[in-house]
């Protein structure tokens, strides 16, 4: 597994969190201020210097449960609230709409194209707020640093230690089922027609050597597909044209968006379910998500400003069906961690999650479409 995988995972599946936050914005006609200031706190938050710092610095993934913690955290860094079938619902579409461009990479060095297309979309999320685009771009200055000289083979294992995370998610998404990208259970349909990887051929031809390297023999054959040559390669810049769309927003045309869980997910789920035994790794991995959220700055609520709630689902009786239906071990709302032993860590960890913490305000009485919450649930 590779040790440098945790920043592309984190940036992707944050890229594909804002597109839907944006879209679910715009979709439930939240003043435009209100959203602005939701983009903005959860990008400064994301792309926080002390934060990125820890994120690349040289480590294991952390397991599912722990990473989506990370993003509960950021997606309450504002003045939005999710209730626990909305927060499902938004990781469940992040993880799946990233899986699918790992998957359609055509070459492995490729997920670094799918991040700065990701990269590119949030800068224009804040084209008003310079200080914040600073962030973004230090972060571009960090991947180029971090990944420009890496071998083929390196990006091969980063591919694999991202398709490994992902492996036995098979939730159904509407748009990739309308798109016909998807099946019915859930697994993607890898195509057979498009631009090859830059830099080889479009298939077809077999040519034999003689032990001197001399070619000797052509062979032709029918693949099948309809393939065709790279136009040009992506550019790797921090301004250029990408080439892939991979990691392009989707939601940039409002059509609804459901997930469904597929056959093959429900008979996973007892395998997803984490372990109470304690874990030898679970001590370490306190220590790192500790270190990790300890780097997250979240910004407190300035003046008498209320929270307002954000539902994923089109009614409030589609999300309470959600809630009700999801299989309990699908369910991320706690971390097993067992790492009692270390009373020190431990105690850090309370202090920094008790810093997230989020107080419970008055409901002011509003109609149930314009629902206005202070705070969501304790976690």
């Amino acid at each position: 597994m590779s040790v440098r995988t945790l920043p592309l995972l984190f940036l992707n599946l944050g890229g594909e969190m804002l597109y839907i936050l944006d879209q679910r914005l715009r979709a439930q006609n939240i003043p435009g201020d209100k959203a602005h200031k939701v983009l903005n706190d959860i990008i400064s938050t994301m792309f926080n210097r002390k934060f990125m710092e820890e994120l690349f610095k040289p480590q294991e993934l952390y397991s599912k449960k722990a990473l989506r913690t990370v993003y509960d955290r950021l997606a309450h860094a504002s003045i939005m609230r999710l209730n626990q079938a909305s927060m499902d619902k938004l990781y469940d579409l992040m993880t799946m709409a990233f899986k699918y461009q790992v998957l359609l990479c055509p070459r492995p060095k490729d997920v670094l194209l799918v991040t700065f297309n990701h990269l590119d979309t949030i800068k224009g999320f804040i084209q008003d707020s310079p200080t914040i685009l600073h962030q973004v771009e230090e972060t571009f200055r960090q991947l180029t640093e971090t990944y420009g000289g890496l071998s083929a083979g390196e990006f091969q294992l980063i591919r694999q230690t991202l398709l490994s995370f992902f492996q036995d998610l098979h939730i159904r998404v509407s748009i990739f089922l309308k798109d016909r990208v998807q099946n019915s259970n859930g697994r993607f349909v890898l195509p057979v027609s498009g631009p090859v990887p830059w830099g080889t051929e479009v298939p077809g031809l077999i040519r034999m050597f003689n032990n001197k390297g001399k070619e000797v023999k052509k062979v032709e054959f029918k693949h099948g597909g309809h393939y065709v040559t790279a136009p040009k390669e992506g550019s790797f810049e921090l301004c250029g044209d990408r080439v892939l769309k991979l990691g392009t927003n989707m939601y940039s045309i409002n059509r609804p968006v459901e997930t469904h869980m597929s056959g093959a997910s429900k008979n996973l789920a007892s395998r997803t379910q984490e372990s109470i035994v304690p874990n030898p790794l679970a001590k370490e991995e306190l220590n790192l998500l500790a270190r990790l959220m300890g780097g997250m700055e979240i910004k407190k609520a300035s003046g008498p400003e209320p929270g307002f709630r954000l539902n994923l689902f089109t009614t409030d009786e589609e999300e309470e069906q959600a809630a009700l239906t999801r299989p309990e071990e699908l369910s991320y709302e706690v971390i097993n961690i067992q790492a009692t032993q270390d009373q020190q860590r431990h105690e850090e960890l309370a202090r920094i999650m008790g810093e997230f913490e989020v107080t419970e305000q008055p409901r002011p009485s509003t109609s149930k479409g314009d629902d206005l919450l202070a705070m969501m649930d304790e976690l």
